[in-house]
């Protein structure tokens, strides 16, 4: 659960379009906005080593301080250069302390499902809603034990404190346990193979 909450030391920017967002790529630092409900936005810059290694939690409460202010916030959009995959542009949504907002979780599997089945997940990502001191990052899901055929549906998961899913078809299945076709189909036995009639080359007519 994202119970700590990171925060990014920036700058307020005032200057805009690409090639002020190009030098400050340059310089290290990330363009970023954040959003305040009806409120004007902050536009601001970061730190790009110290944002990037924020990214990397999902959900993340995140303090981003600018000059004598500060807003808490969470990530809500990050633009990403799709050859170079370097971060070029975050958009922040403020929020409040004891606020519940909606946010989308990964989910993971963990375990061992019986003999040669395997779990695939249905749904990469949930709906839920959670304060925003304790938004999960992800959702982990048990296979373990699980037999070929079984499913795990939204109305089965076993939810941390406080998060309420936010989706309508909870008889959708979130985990599929299968055992893939290729292993399904048994190959042939040495007698079966030994009862092959063998093929006589000489001979034109056979």
């Amino acid at each position: 659960m994202a119970n700590t909450t990171i925060v990014l030391e920036g700058e307020l920017r005032t200057e805009f379009g690409k090639g002020p967002s190009r030098r400050m790529r340059v310089a290290q630092q990330i363009p970023a906005t954040i959003y305040a409900g009806g409120e004007q936005p902050v536009y601001v810059k970061l730190p790009m080593k110290e944002t990037t290694l924020a990214l990397r939690h999902t959900n993340a409460l995140i303090t981003v301080k600018y000059g004598d202010d500060s807003k808490l916030a969470v990530v809500k959009d990050v633009q990403r250069n799709p050859v170079k995959r370097i971060v070029e542009h975050i958009d922040f949504y403020e929020v409040k302390a004891g606020e519940k907002i909606d946010v989308e979780v990964p989910v993971f599997v963990e375990g061992t499902p019986k003999g040669a089945a395997i779990a695939f997940v249905d749904i990469q990502e949930l709906k839920v809603r959670a304060d925003v001191s304790n938004l999960p990052e992800k959702i982990v899901v048990s296979v373990d034990g699980l037999a070929d055929g079984d499913k795990v549906f939204l109305k089965d998961l076993a939810l941390p404190e406080g998060v309420e899913l936010d989706m309508e078809n909870l008889d959708e299945s979130v985990v599929t346990v299968e055992v893939p076709e290729e292993a399904a189909e048994p190959e042939a036995t040495e007698a079966e193979e030994e009862n092959v009639p063998a093929i006589d080359e000489s001979n034109p007519a056979a």
